[in-house]
């Protein structure tokens, strides 16, 4: 029964229909609609102990890698319309029941207007959340197109276990340069993560891109038709295109190698960087070098420390000037990618500098304020086979990954020759690495203050380690170029 006895006044309107805007059912209690009232309440608290529920119990990363692995998100995206048209409607039911037309007109146009802002604001937060969750929809059904594959088997898998009792995964992360006005893919980032599934503890291996002689796995095509290792006749200017950046593009410029089959570039660096390293590469994700300068552009520009002048173009005609700036998307992929009056191992570094300023800097407010623009430059940066159901697992080892031991093994001179590599030194200093990072994980911890505060890199396996820095111990001396290293910037 409603109590009609006390007209509202207008602030008693306003303020009721305000409450019912964090309290479902306020106004409907007010107003004498006691059932109603206590209906909506009852129905927002027990919403409210079920998400506080799910927050205490629920492993929020799996809960993220499932959500991403799985079509949720259209569900999620209708979902969200409906309860933003559905509170909408509540909170002008609210009004409505409050009897605002027993107000003096004033009061009636004043509340009213109040009522319709703060139903307008009640829904604009589930239109926006509809919007991202339909981009990120758009999103990931772009960049993760490929067919579920299962995951190569080990021995040992139990069937529960979703890495099928495989101990690391290995992920090849390169960075190309394909452009509207230039055919084909040549990878100027050629990195390996290879990552313990238990641990999170992950050695990131470097090869240059101007590896010479590259040897291709026993018995391919590409080895068959290189069998001394990839050697073509020098260009016109004195420059090679026979070097590891070129693999994956010659591959593809000649598909009679493999019985005519086209675009096997991808599958052929994979194996070659594989039996480089002695490892089994699981998945590949390529980073389109100018897709990350439209990225840099739509979170607003990056701030670099450029520590000298960087000077870029055909004919030397551009340069990015030495200091502290904001840096546009171009300007950073140039300062990341110019190899004039430098080298590759310099830039390099360069690159590391660029990355880790982007992932410093777009926080979550600048992601949300531009999240369909950085969603549409992520479909055109990256290019994949991880399929798209892995994310369930991989999502949560990533997050484990962010909080373990990240240490890196560059391949450059001294270690190596680029142009008459050691292969056979290449493949144990790789084996080395893996094991200290696993010895790394399984050393006891007693008498530490926290993992955290002194990371290692296999410092079990060689009680003669020196620390490089404060916090850092290293595999051998710092002299020894074979030693992992903590990944730095690369900016100064």
């Amino acid at each position: 029964m409603r109590d009609r006895s006390t007209p509202p006044g207008i602030g008693a309107v306003i303020g009721w229909t305000a409450l019912s805007v964090i309290a479902p059912g306020a106004a409907h209690l007010r107003a004498g609609w006691r059932r109603t009232g206590l209906t909506l309440l009852s129905v927002y608290a027990a919403a409210l102990l079920v998400l506080l529920w799910v927050g205490l119990t629920s492993d929020l990363g799996v809960l993220a890698g499932r959500l991403l692995a799985s079509s949720w998100l259209t569900a999620l995206t209708v979902g969200a319309l409906a309860l933003g048209v559905a509170w909408f409607a509540l909170v002008v039911h609210s009004f409505m029941v409050l009897e605002p037309g027993r107000l003096p007109a004033a009061g009636q146009a004043v509340s009213g207007t109040v009522a319709g802002v703060l139903a307008v604001a009640v829904l604009l937060p589930f239109g926006l959340a509809g919007q991202y969750t339909a981009a990120s929809q758009a999103m990931l059904d772009g960049v993760f197109a490929a067919p579920a594959v299962p995951l190569p088997s080990a021995s040992g898998g139990d069937g529960q276990d979703p890495w099928v009792g495989r101990t690391r995964v290995n992920i090849l992360l390169l960075g190309g340069d394909a452009d509207d006005h230039r055919p084909g893919v040549r990878t100027d980032s050629i990195n390996v993560a290879s990552i313990d599934v238990a641990s999170g503890n992950t050695v990131l291996f470097s090869l240059p891109r101007n590896l010479e002689n590259v040897r291709f796995v026993p018995g391919s095509p590409m080895a068959k038709r290189f069998p001394n290792g990839f050697r073509l006749p020098a260009g016109p200017g004195g420059g090679r295109e026979d070097l590891l950046f070129a693999v994956w593009e010659y591959a593809d410029a000649h598909p009679e190698i493999f019985g005519g089959r086209k675009e096997q570039g991808a599958r052929v660096l994979i194996d070659t960087v594989g039996y480089t390293l002695g490892l089994k590469i699981d998945w590949y994700a390529l980073v389109n070098m100018w897709g990350f300068a439209r990225l840099i552009d739509a979170i607003g520009g990056v701030t670099i420390t450029v520590p000298h002048d960087v000077v870029f173009g055909k004919y030397n005609e551009g340069v990015v000037k030495a200091g502290t700036r904001r840096l546009k998307g171009a300007d950073a992929m140039w300062f990341a990618r110019s190899r004039t009056y430098s080298d590759d191992f310099s830039r390099m570094g360069r690159q590391r500098c660029v990355l880790g300023a982007l992932l410093q800097q777009a926080d979550p407010a600048t992601v949300l304020a531009r999240f369909n623009r950085i969603a549409l430059a992520t479909r055109e940066l990256i290019r994949t086979d991880i399929p798209r159901p892995m994310l369930e697992h991989l999502v949560p080892l990533a997050l484990k990954v962010k909080n373990a031991k990240v240490t890196s093994v560059q391949f450059v001179p001294p270690l190596i020759n680029t142009g008459y590599p050691d292969w056979a030194k290449i493949r144990t200093v790789t084996a080395k690495a893996i094991q200290d990072s696993v010895s790394s994980a399984a050393a006891p911890t007693a008498g530490a203050s926290s993992p955290a505060a002194t990371p290692t890199a296999g410092a079990a396996a060689d009680p003669a380690a020196k620390p490089t820095k404060p916090a850092v111990r290293s595999t051998a001396k710092p002299a020894d170029p074979a030693a992992p290293k903590n990944i730095t910037d690369g900016c100064s």
